[in-house]
């Protein structure tokens, strides 16, 4: 069978502009995605709330199971033709279609489980959302493959947009938690709808054996590496809960909700992207090496002040947006910044074993620090919740270190040329860090919202002016990734005018 055809435009100018789509997408979904529940939380009551949250623990992974990993697969495959994209296919719709009516036969059995009256109906209700997303997964990947992620980025935010929309609507009609099924059911169906029109490929009807044994010894370990981080999360969620009680772990979820927000604003778009891009360069390895290497220091150049600026402005910035209540979530917000700083390359890292389809190792990797975070949380959770987010620290610097050596390992170069970049970052860190208290503290008689902005801004400027000498070819990358982009701007104003 022929392969699948991809564009023959540069392969550097494609991957930025799907970062800058993914990029832009995310921010729109996020900012939309708040608003939204600004506008459901004084419509709808935390039962409603309650109800979804409890079936969300279930419906995720019901989704990993439908997909198994064939759609990361697909992405990076070296010689992806029809076939293999309709045994995908059809795997992931046969097993989403029994998924959600395994969904639907198990909803009261969950029910149960949770010990939650009336979440048996919500989880039924949303088992139409497994099936749309096993009938999205191949279209999806085979976008992602030709790195159109320009079409993705619009499908989606037409999507959350559309669904947004339908849950407010509900709302406001007395619809209750139903309103926000519909929002998950028509976002998911938006999607897949979306997905389906712009790949413009249709399924041949074949299922070839071979390559489902492929997909599945690659895909079982991509999927097990998500299930294993579903485990951590599960894990380490009963353990502060019942020793330190389920205050501890609201603190806990709102300091990692401002943290995880800002890291999906800033680099939502590394891993998609880099997988793809990483198995397309795989065979030249030093192409592999600097494309690697240009990676890491942008991550760190570019993302590394956003995090920086919370652990600075935490103070002000969680009491700000979450209200007095959550004063205790601030030492946490900061321990996790640091966290996220250490860990920032691990999704750069997760896209390189993907795209040199070595998935094994990753899951080895993943599930030893996820297992490990797990046994710290239960060792230091008895000293409160600081210490565990403090025990974060330590487990994150450790896996950035067992890091170093397997992508050292797996690039063939030495240690020293993957650390230096993280080294680098944390001088522009420490020196923004400084620089951004010293702010706080000059600032401490304006008002919250000012003293953060001023503080936020020199954060930024002293960790870009600190990169231009630690991170030295990074600070060049991203001036030129600017200036690149400038030009074209203002040339299409003039020709307008």
């Amino acid at each position: 069978m022929p392969a699948i055809p991809e564009p023959a435009s540069p392969l550097g100018p494609r991957a930025a502009a799907s970062v800058a789509w993914l990029t832009g997408q995310t921010w729109a979904v996020k900012v939309g995605g708040f608003v939204t529940v600004v506008i459901l939380a004084r419509l709808l009551t935390p039962t409603d709330f309650g109800l979804v949250a409890v079936a969300m623990t279930v419906v995720p992974v019901v989704y990993l199971l439908a997909d198994l990993g064939f759609g990361t697969y697909m992405m990076q495959a070296r010689d992806a033709d029809e076939t293999a994209a309709a045994t995908a296919f059809w795997y992931s719709v046969i097993s989403g279609t029994g998924l959600a009516l395994l969904l639907v036969a198990a909803a009261p059995l969950l029910q149960l489980v949770f010990g939650v009256p009336g979440v048996a109906g919500v989880i039924a209700a949303m088992s139409p959302a497994v099936l749309f997303v096993s009938l999205a997964a191949v279209p999806i990947a085979l976008l992602r493959r030709t790195l159109r992620f320009r079409a993705l980025a619009i499908q989606a935010a037409v999507a959350a947009l559309v669904a947004q929309v339908v849950a407010i609507v509900l709302a406001l009609a007395g619809a209750g938690v139903w309103a926000l099924v519909a929002q998950t059911c028509v976002f998911q169906a938006v999607t897949a709808i979306a997905a389906w029109i712009a790949a413009r490929w249709h399924p041949v009807w074949r299922f070839s054996m071979a390559d489902f044994r492929t997909m599945f010894g690659f895909g079982s370990k991509v999927a097990g590496v998500n299930l294993v981080a579903m485990a951590r999360q599960w894990g380490e969620n009963a353990i502060i809960a019942n020793v330190l009680g389920a205050a501890a772990l609201g603190q806990l979820s709102i300091a990692q909700r401002l943290v995880q927000t800002t890291q999906e604003v800033a680099g939502a778009a590394i891993a998609p992207v880099s997988t793809v891009v990483f198995a397309k360069v795989r065979d030249d390895p030093e192409r592999l090496g600097r494309g690697y290497d240009r990676a890491l220091g942008l991550s760190y150049a570019v993302i590394a002040p956003a995090l920086t600026a919370i652990l600075v402005t935490a103070p002000l910035l969680v009491p700000l947006l979450f209200g007095p209540q959550w004063t205790q979530a601030i030492p946490v917000a900061q321990a996790l910044s640091i966290a996220a700083v250490f860990t920032l390359a691990a999704t750069l890292d997760h896209g390189l074993f993907y795209g040199l389809g070595r998935p094994g190792a990753w899951f080895v990797y993943a599930t030893a620090i996820e297992a490990l975070t797990v046994l710290v949380t239960a060792i230091v959770a008895r000293y409160g919740i600081v210490a565990v987010a403090v025990g974060f620290v330590g487990v994150a610097a450790l896996a950035t270190v067992v890091r170093w050596v397997l992508v050292a390992r797996l690039l063939e170069v030495g240690i020293w040329r993957i650390a230096r970049r993280a080294a680098g970052a944390l001088v522009a860190v420490a020196g923004a860090a400084a620089a951004g208290w010293g702010a706080m503290t000059v600032c401490a008689g304006l008002p919250p919202i000012a003293a953060i902005v001023i503080a936020g801004c020199v954060v930024l400027v002293v960790h870009l002016a600190i990169c231009r000498w630690t991170l030295t070819r990074a600070y060049r990358d991203l001036l030129g990734e600017i200036a690149s982009r400038l030009p074209r701007r203002l040339h299409r104003k003039e020709a307008t005018r």
